[in-house]
């Protein structure tokens, strides 16, 4: 990664504004029932949250800090895993994970996460910084199966891709009420669930854009909203006085963890 993109991998963003980023990328209709009917069991958030955690941030740093190499071995490894995620003659929604256009809109999803964050934790870069955030933020879609020259060429070009593509957001009783339970963090035990959900559910709605909130059906008031903007204040002022490494706590020991797994022969998926 380029120095002056540094801060981009703030460890708080993906734990506070995640599951936000995963509801955008799954508003999509055919890519929320593909996640929701995975029968690709081990990759299933549902079923085993703590892999399925590890797997998305291990994605995150490789194609963020990872090198080509790296990119490429785990290219081949998300293949294989999603060679197995498309739909059957007879399910209502059509989908294949191999949709370049569909892996494009989940890369942008990716990429406007990223920019919010930085936004978020460290204000509007210099115009340099955010060209430089965007070229490399393509580098999510081809660590996936998107051809390069499929990512929009500017800013621009993607602002405009990205309002067009608001209008394809859909979602049915199936993708809505895995996404509900995906924020209200429903998947783990009890305990933890009713102690972490209410707070994740600030955090993700108030991340939303009001599109993705609209579609998800989920409440928001003025008083969330002022709740939500005082807590993102106060985690990023203290976030700002943090040392770096722990900044990037627990991000940098998943690319260490990467790159182990790689030179071992390990599978990272």
């Amino acid at each position: 990664m380029p120095n002056d993109l540094a801060n981009l991998m703030d460890g708080v963003g993906p734990f506070a504004a995640g599951a936000a980023n995963v509801i955008m990328q799954l508003s999509r209709l055919p890519i929320g029932r593909g996640v929701a009917e995975s029968r690709v069991d081990s990759g299933r958030l549902d079923k085993h949250p703590i892999k399925r955690f590890r797997t998305t941030l291990s994605f995150l740093v490789v194609a963020m800090w990872g090198t080509e190499e790296e990119r490429d071995a785990l290219r081949h490894e998300i293949n294989r895993v999603h060679a197995q995620v498309r739909s059957r003659p007879t399910d209502p929604v059509a989908y294949s994970a191999f949709d370049p256009k569909l892996q494009l809109w989940v890369a942008a999803c990716l990429y406007k996460g990223l920019e919010d964050t930085y936004l978020w934790l460290h204000g509007t870069p210099d115009e340099a910084t955010r060209e430089a955030i965007y070229r490399h933020g393509s580098c999510f879609g081809t660590t996936l199966q998107v051809p390069a020259d499929m990512w929009p060429a500017d800013r621009a070009a993607f602002e405009k891709y990205w309002d067009a593509e608001l209008d394809q957001i859909e979602m049915d009783d199936v993708t809505r009420a895995y996404l509900t339970d995906l924020a209200n963090l429903a998947f783990l035990p009890a305990p933890l669930s009713m102690i972490l959900g209410p707070l994740n559910r600030l955090f993700t709605i108030g991340f939303l854009e009001p599109r993705f909130r609209d579609e998800l059906g989920l409440p928001w008031t003025d008083r969330y909203q002022r709740i939500f903007d005082s807590l993102t204040r106060v985690v990023a002022a203290a976030n700002r006085r943090l040392p770096r490494a722990l900044r990037e706590f627990p991000l940098n020991v998943y690319l260490w963890d990467v790159r182990r797994r790689l030179h071992s022969g390990r599978l990272v998926i």
